[in-house]
């Protein structure tokens, strides 16, 4: 099944320019000139992309608000072509994943449309359910405990049927077998956190699976991609290069960065050890790069955030190569939703963190303004660095 992606412009060059792009990374497009016609498209059948050209604002803005509203396309990757007047902070006003500047160059293009093919890969995996009827335990606040079944589950999530209707929970824990998956040697009972996504009618309602480790998903991926006839590859893992680094959070410079909001896993690979860490993505310029946050709500992320904070520091100019991969995106609507993330158990906060400062309040900044004080800021740590080791 082919990724599709809507284009709403009027704009000829742009749309010939993206036509190209699109079809070299096998993206299907169709294009509407016309807000109300791209509207009604969204509102009948799904589409991996939505792309406005932010030309007419107020046009743009109407069609991601569309995309929101409709069920089927509540969750494809939005993206915002923006002019100088515009500008990151009103593309991202707009409600955009992504924000790329005209005029478009086909090979600057391409660079950033890897990264959001790669993400439209990633969600549609997500949200790829496979009708099942597994039996799930369930364990509540104190004792609580229920009995449930599953209606489909998918690697985000699930739908369950409770046996009974149940008390209002904020988490629970669930625990289920996939079926046939010990006879492939794989086999163990999951047991994974959640948190109630909606509520149907009776006692059915969707789970959103929290602070999945690596086992898990890992376990969940490969039952799913039994299920299915042909598993769609996901794309290669982007390189990066480290430029800033703190205990909360680095800075990558890449040509294809993710989002803001999305969820990363970065990787150090070396013939001799792999080291991984989460990540959340705060900051996104295209063509130059991305700040993400460090993931450290659980022991095991903690862990592999020091293993990579410990490597990456170790090596220092000569850090082996990070690759980066998408793991989804954050759809929490709070600038400030991250904190629930974040576990310190170190000497250091965030709110002592001047690198996640940075990227948690100046994201919307001009991307030369950026840079510019993330140069600074790293002058000045070198500096007091400086001289207290002489």
């Amino acid at each position: 099944m082919g990724l599709k992606s809507l284009l709403l412009s009027s704009d000829e060059k742009t749309v010939r320019v993206l036509r190209r792009v699109l079809s070299d990374l096998e993206i299907d497009v169709e294009h509407c000139t016309a807000v109300d016609e791209a509207i009604r498209r969204i509102t009948r059948q799904r589409f991996e992309a939505i792309i406005a050209d932010g030309a007419n604002v107020e046009d743009a803005g109407s069609l991601l608000r569309g995309a929101r509203a409709a069920p089927v396309n509540k969750r494809a990757l939005t993206v915002v072509l923006v002019q100088a007047p515009v500008g990151l902070k009103g593309g991202f006003e707009l409600g955009a994943h992504f924000v790329l500047h005209k005029p478009l160059a086909v090979e600057r293009a391409k660079a950033n449309f890897r990264a959001v093919r790669a993400m439209m890969k990633r969600e549609r995996r997500l949200q790829l359910r496979v009708p099942v009827q597994i039996p799930v335990e369930c364990f509540g606040w104190g004792s609580r405990r229920y009995r449930a079944e599953t209606l489909d589950l998918c690697e985000g999530g699930m739908a369950i049927q409770f046996a009974e209707r149940v008390a209002k929970e904020n988490s629970l824990r669930f625990s289920f077998k996939l079926p046939g998956m010990t006879a492939q040697g794989m086999g163990h009972i999951v047991e994974i956190h959640g948190e109630l996504a909606w509520e149907g009618d009776g006692a059915r309602a969707g789970v959103r699976f929290t602070n999945a480790t690596d086992e898990q998903r890992n376990a969940l991926r490969q039952w799913l991609n039994t299920q299915l006839p042909e598993p769609e590859q996901d794309d290669p893992p982007v390189n990066c290069r480290l430029t800033d680094l703190s205990l909360g959070g680095c800075y990558l410079a890449t040509n294809s960065p993710f989002p803001r909001r999305t969820r990363v896993i970065l990787k150090i690979k070396t013939t001799d050890f792999e080291i991984r860490a989460g990540g959340l993505v705060l900051v996104a310029h295209p063509e130059f790069g991305m700040g993400v946050e460090f993931l450290r709500s659980t022991a095991e992320q903690r862990d592999q955030v020091l293993r990579m904070i410990t490597t990456l520091r170790a090596n220092g100019d000569q850090s082996p190569q990070l690759q980066v991969e998408p793991d989804g995106l954050e759809t929490a609507s709070s600038d400030n939703s991250v904190a629930m993330f974040q576990s310190y158990e170190s000497g250091s906060s965030s709110a002592e963190d001047a690198l996640l400062d940075l990227f948690r309040q100046k994201f919307e900044t001009p991307v030369d303004a950026f840079l510019e004080q993330m140069r600074a800021q790293r002058h000045a740590i070198e500096s007091q660095a400086a001289k207290a080791s002489s």
